[in-house]
């Protein structure tokens, strides 16, 4: 009987008390939320998110200033991230949002096309205060009376014994051999000192998930954060203090853990329009190199970013994954009525 809902109603219940405590925590702290589009001729521009294509001509959608014909497609959102930040740049202060956002290729234990993300930014956070703001919100929603933070090179040190701002490539890939890691051929293809840095974030990324992550917030909550400069995505970076001594660029970028499952991600955001596009740029070579298509570099972001977007902290949390383990399931498809093979 596929007609029927996935997760029990009373798990689907106690999800939307959760949804309702969620939305008093920010109404408290005067967030207010806003909606923006699900779809979009703007999509952020990432190495390993695929959003869904929607042509305009299918839904009669007709060209506009920026866009010159009709064939142009849209995009169904990743998260709600660039119309969030638009409202910023336009005078908006503190928002949240609660979004239904789309990821092409995802399926499984902790994913499905079509999820619930919640974000939110406030300007005048720096990064310090965007974990606070984390932590809070970890506290009253996983009832956690403590919140761990480490970063990212600790936490690395400890599990992979290197440190992943100095070590070299060959020092990260022999370390994987050892650990007898899975991972693409095409990694070891050459041995040229351009494209052997050019993996230098895939051999990272599979360190961090198969010895690293499992062991992220088994006992409490734990924030991880100073990430690699390399993986700033849309954050600042900055250089890493050591006792009082400057080192390697860090990403003032974090990420809450919850039982080994990455639950949010959150940013000092970058302001500087022109970085991103650079970024936007390298990302798509880097899909091109996956052999996926390139996104649109341009946005109506970026226009934004030129006019002036205020500094700020933003935070993208999975709603589906914190209510599971909030309730203490295992697979998101437990706490959502209808996932996408019942859809």
């Amino acid at each position: 009987m596929d007609w029927r809902p996935t997760a029990s109603l009373d798990v689907l219940r106690r999800r939307a008390d959760l949804l309702r405590r969620l939305r008093h925590f920010f109404d408290a702290r005067g967030f207010w939320e806003a909606e923006t589009p699900c779809l979009s001729h703007d999509t952020v521009v990432d190495r390993h998110l695929d959003p869904i294509e929607v042509q305009a001509s299918l839904i009669g959608c007709v060209a506009s200033s920026r866009v010159q014909h009709r064939d142009a497609p849209l995009w169904l959102q990743t998260s709600p991230e660039f119309g969030m930040k638009r409202l910023l740049a336009a005078g908006a202060e503190a928002i949240y949002q609660v979004a239904k956002s789309f990821r092409a290729d995802e399926t499984g234990r902790l994913h499905n096309p079509e999820f619930t993300m919640v974000e939110w930014y406030r300007v005048g956070d720096d990064y310090v205060v965007g974990m606070e703001l984390l932590a809070e919100l970890a506290k009253e929603l996983l009832e956690a009376d403590e919140i761990e933070r480490v970063t990212y090179s600790h936490a690395f040190q400890q599990r992979v014994g290197l440190d992943p701002l100095s070590a070299s490539v060959s020092e990260l890939k022999r370390r994987a051999i050892d650990a007898r890691l899975s991972f693409p051929d095409s990694w070891l293809a050459t041995d040229a000192e351009h494209d052997v840095e050019t993996y230098r974030d895939d051999w990272l990324d599979l360190l961090l998930v198969e010895l690293v992550q499992p062991h992220l917030g088994l006992e409490r909550p734990t924030i991880l954060h100073d990430y690699p400069a390399s993986q700033s995505a849309l954050a600042r970076v900055r250089p890493r203090d050591e006792d009082g001594v400057s080192g390697p660029l860090v990403a003032e970028r974090f990420e809450l853990y919850v039982r080994g499952i990455e639950l949010a991600n959150g940013y000092h955001e970058l302001l500087d329009a022109e970085v991103l596009a650079a970024r936007n740029e390298a990302n798509n070579a880097a899909r091109l190199r996956d052999g996926k298509t390139p996104l649109p570099g341009d946005s109506r972001l970026l226009s934004a970013m030129r006019e002036g977007l205020p500094a700020c902290a933003g935070t993208a949390l999975g709603f589906d994954r914190l209510a599971m383990v909030a309730f203490g399931l295992e697979s998101v498809e437990q706490v959502m009525a209808f996932p996408i093979d019942r859809a």
